[in-house]
């Protein structure tokens, strides 16, 4: 079956300036992902396959890999690492999808957050429960607590669009997420951003973090490492959701 070319994909489906949004691409869809997603989409573009249909099997590689990463073993940490880059993968080609065949839709953008919120989600709880001596104790209990102050974080920034939404506003501007009533507050969140230890509990980087603590574990023969990573996580995450709160609440976008 015949269909477009590589070319004329990336045109429509990676249009210029789209890899450059503020927010809107992770470092390692610009960095790799992208150059490799494109080919995907070029196969999927032959297929009768939808972008929501690559939406729901991005979350199901993203869930996976929270489960999987929840088994003991260097190998766990290795398969999850590698479902997670799929979870990736097809993050990036669901939409360049859905813009070459013109599907994008409401449902593909809350079907995509979802995934997001559930991949995030599982991978945390999942480590927790890798690092925990029986089931249940502390670490799975940090775990899960990570886990929904991942989703709290999602959620403080999504409910952002639901208030202006009932108060009949259209979305925010990417510029008032750094517009502040207090220059001191402003300030503090451009030095916190610049530390990036908000990605710490994305499943991009935990997922290779896991593994390395994964890996120094298997050398030393205990599970120092994955828990010190837990512990890491639980106390970013509560940080974040605080942070993040006060963060929206003194800044312009709900103006």
């Amino acid at each position: 079956m015949s269909g477009p070319s590589v070319a004329e994909l990336r045109r429509v489906a990676q249009p210029p300036g789209h890899l450059e949004r503020r927010n809107g691409e992770h470092w390692a869809g610009v960095l790799y992902m992208r150059r490799l997603s494109i080919y995907v989409t070029w196969m999927m573009a032959k297929t009768s396959v939808t972008p929501n249909q690559l939406t729901w099997v991005m979350t199901v590689a993203g869930v996976a890999a929270g489960f999987v990463l929840a088994l003991p073993g260097l190998w766990a940490a290795v398969l999850a690492a590698l479902l997670v880059q799929v979870y990736l993968l097809l993050d990036c080609s669901d939409g360049e999808l859905a813009r070459w065949t013109g599907q994008t839709s409401l449902a593909g953008v809350y079907l995509d957050r979802v995934g997001a919120y559930f991949a995030e989600a599982a991978v945390l709880a999942g480590l927790g429960w890798r690092a925990s001596a029986v089931l249940p104790d502390w670490y799975t209990v940090l775990g899960f607590a990570a886990a929904l102050g991942a989703i709290l974080i999602k959620a403080e920034s999504d409910l952002v669009e639901v208030a202006r939404a009932k108060g009949g506003l259209g979305a925010a501007s990417d510029a008032s997420a750094g517009q502040f009533r207090s220059g001191l507050l402003g300030l503090g969140r451009r030095v916190l951003a610049a530390t990036k230890f908000h990605r710490i509990v994305q499943p991009i980087e935990l997922s290779l973090l896991a593994l390395g603590t994964a890996l120094i574990d298997a050398v030393t023969g205990e599970m120092t490492a994955t828990r010190v990573l837990v512990v890491a996580c639980a106390v970013a995450a509560a940080l974040q959701t605080v942070l993040h709160l006060i963060s929206i609440m003194a800044s312009r976008r709900l103006a």
